[in-house]
């Protein structure tokens, strides 16, 4: 959309307040609220006007036209009022009105037709759209009570839901709340529409999330990526983890992809925080805020409270922190400041013994303050302060705040729970360049996913993503399943080591064994075959021309055709790699634990593109079964760089039919001891065939 006239229409000078009493009266009440400073006029086709308020007929009576409109009539009447906005020249609107198409029928399509005819070029935010809150200009486009005070600086807040985003507004964090939008339908504009005009918006500082779909993935990563470039940082709560995936797998590969994994795999290499709650979103946004992401994963949390500290190691178990050792020479002074009645580690307990000598507090923070973390937190809960004397408590916190001035960590004030810190001390920690993080868990949490975007950031990878033309989308589509050796020439042209065979007959077999040599696999292979070893057809350890001949008459019970390969005796390890095609984000590659582990394991890693070297083996090291790869239990290490080599054929092979691939799963890749190479002994690729396109 075009930039300026979003502008005019979350920053107007002039509010029409279309229909519906109750709504819009809500609407005016709390711009009244806000302290809106430019003209509300109202229109509703019966209500008396008032001494105090003028009720205008139809958008044609207006006196001027408005740069914003809240639009509340029944859903037979939008479209009309959109295109009575349009012709006057208005700024946009907001559709408030439901039962469009998120009904999922064919009237409800054809009304948001009709809209967005009516409505011409003009922005709208909707329809089925709770309106949006603009805190740094004063004004209010949401029929609910309005809470938060005026922004010159803070986060912008987009939503698929207009209770998660009254939910948000009303938190008891002290974000800084500057924009708060809802979306709707996003039939006009989607959340990548504001991440894109807002990244210009010197105010916002970061940007929080709450989805539930994605409209537009391409642009959605264009955006993120312009985000990162303006220095904005992204936290987002998707929902949907459990769902079902919603396609048929095919393939072991797309039974562990699923579309969560592939929005966890676009956030990990775009930076983005993805949160699983909107008190982690929260905690996330106020780091963000307070000098975006972390420059990685290195912490250090402190505290009087041995089990709190013990409490920190349990809940950071799970997250990818680093809880790396204070360094020896800072360790030897805080033994000097603490004594040896204090172990000094990390979690710190620090105990009390140094509470009321402040000077000698402030050491301490001031020491641990410059040992390289990344980030400081201090950990403490305070009595209520209607009830208990918090003399103490605010102490400490203001020696913690005075001794990270200066400091090359971040700091944190972290509470186990989320209201043990008044928003007084909130307020005083902000003002000092302390974030304070409320409860424990998400505190922990949010330093991770700050770090996580951090890494993300300085890495500089981004995504590409490798989306399938349109017109792979429409008319008729043929998928076919190449068979097993057509599959593995095809991929061998792109560097993927497979081994030698022969195809024939059943009765060719045994001699075809012998020249191979033993001991060789026989398998039964057909399009009907996709899965052999579920229906027994594979038969492994051949030896002798009398094992292969047996075989062979088992395996022409399911095929009339039989493929015989050389067996690979010294591997290491196996090795799933695989290529799906999620309906949003296109071209997923997809590394996991092979062969039996496959689903045993549902040890799997998702990498969107660009695929390099680097990313594959940091993907393959997350990996569980990577302890065989590195040498386990006296097996020598696998060789690493045939494998990456050989994925990064499977990736070159999807690369180049980004038109026609509907999946790829190469079962295993069988890793050998170092030096001696991969084997891909087994691959399925499923193509789709177009008219207009060639395979």
């Amino acid at each position: 959309m075009n930039t300026p006239d979003i502008r005019r229409l979350i920053a107007p000078r002039s509010i029409a307040l279309i229909g519906a009493g109750a709504w819009t009266d809500a609407v005016a009440a709390g711009n009244a609220t806000i302290g809106y400073g430019g003209k509300i006029w109202r229109v509703h086709p019966s209500r008396a006007s008032t001494e105090t308020t003028t009720y205008f007929r139809g958008v044609a009576e207006l006196p001027g036209i408005p740069d914003a409109a809240f639009v509340a009539v029944p859903n037979q009447e939008a479209p009309g009022v959109a295109a009575a906005l349009a012709s006057r020249g208005a700024g946009g609107f907001v559709c408030f009105t439901s039962g469009f198409s998120e009904t999922g029928t064919e009237s409800g399509a054809k009304l948001t037709h009709d809209l967005c005819e009516g409505a011409g070029t003009l922005p709208f935010f909707g329809p089925n759209c709770y309106g949006f809150v603009n805190f740094f200009d004063r004004v209010a486009m949401m029929p609910d009570q309005i809470v938060g005070p005026p922004m010159q600086r803070g986060v912008a807040l987009i939503c698929q839901s207009g209770t998660i985003a009254l939910t948000l507004m009303f938190n008891g964090r002290s974000l800084p709340l500057g924009y708060l939008f809802t979306v709707g339908n996003q039939t006009r504009l989607a959340v990548e529409d504001l991440i894109e005009m807002l990244c210009e918006d010197p105010r916002v500082s970061a940007f929080g999330l709450y989805l539930e779909g994605i409209k537009d993935a391409d642009r959605f990563a264009r955006a993120a990526d312009k985000a990162r470039v303006a220095g904005k940082p992204i936290a987002v709560v998707k929902a949907g983890r459990t769902a079902a995936a919603a396609r048929t797998a095919h393939s072991h590969t797309g039974a562990l992809a699923g579309a969560d994994a592939v929005f966890d795999a676009f956030c990990r290499q775009a930076g983005l925080a993805r949160c699983d709650t909107l008190g982690t979103l929260c905690e996330t946004l106020k780091l963000f805020h307070a000098g975006g992401p972390l420059a990685g994963r290195k912490v250090l949390v402190m505290g009087a409270s041995g089990g709190d500290m013990a409490m920190t190691a349990d809940v950071s178990r799970a997250l990818d922190l680093d809880f790396a050792p204070i360094p020896p020479a800072k360790t030897l002074v805080l033994r000097e400041l603490l004594t040896d009645r204090v172990t000094v580690a990390n979690p710190f307990d620090i105990h009390t013994y140094l509470w009321f000598d402040p000077p000698a507090l402030r050491r301490v923070f001031s020491e641990v303050m410059h040992c390289g973390y990344d980030a400081v937190g201090f950990m403490l809960d305070s009595p209520p302060e209607q009830e208990a004397d918090t003399a103490a408590f605010d102490a400490a916190i203001d020696v913690f705040i005075d001794a990270s001035q200066g400091s090359p960590s971040r700091a944190a004030l972290i509470t186990s729970l989320p209201e043990t810190i008044s928003a007084r001390i909130r307020r005083r920690c902000l003002d000092g360049g302390v974030v304070p993080l409320q409860g424990q868990r998400e505190a922990l949490e949010a330093l991770a996913g700050a770090g996580a975007v951090g890494a993300a950031w300085h890495s500089k990878r981004g995504t590409q993503l490798q989306l399938p033309p349109r017109s792979a989308g429409g008319g008729a589509q043929e998928i076919r399943t190449l068979s097993e050796q057509e599959g593995k020439a095809a991929l061998a042209k792109f560097g993927v080591h497979i081994p030698r065979g022969k195809i024939g007959a059943p009765n060719t077999a045994p001699e075809a064994a012998a020249m191979l040599g033993f001991p060789v696999v026989i398998k039964a292979v057909g399009a009907h075959l996709e899965h052999k070893t579920e229906v027994g057809g594979v038969v492994l350890n051949v030896c002798s021309i009398a094992d292969a001949t047996t075989a062979a008459n088992a395996l022409a019970k399911l095929s009339d055709t039989l493929l015989v390969e050389e067996m690979t005796t010294d591997g290491v390890a196996e090795i799933l790699a695989g290529v799906i095609v999620d309906p949003q984000f296109g071209q997923v590659l997809v590394l996991g634990a092979g062969g039996v582990l496959t689903e045993m394991l549902s040890d799997s890693e998702s990498l969107l593109p660009p695929w390099t070297a680097g990313s594959i083996e940091a993907a393959l090291q997350r990996l569980t079964v990577a302890k065989l790869l590195s040498g386990y239990r006296g097996k020598p290490p696998g060789d690493m760089g045939a494998l990456v080599g050989s994925i990064l054929g499977v990736a070159r092979y999807a690369s180049s039919h980004v038109a026609t691939l509907v999946e790829l799963d190469v079962n295993p890749i069988i890793v050998r001891p170092q030096g001696l190479g991969t084997v891909a002994v087994d691959a399925m690729i499923r193509l789709r065939s177009l008219p207009e396109l060639t395979v």
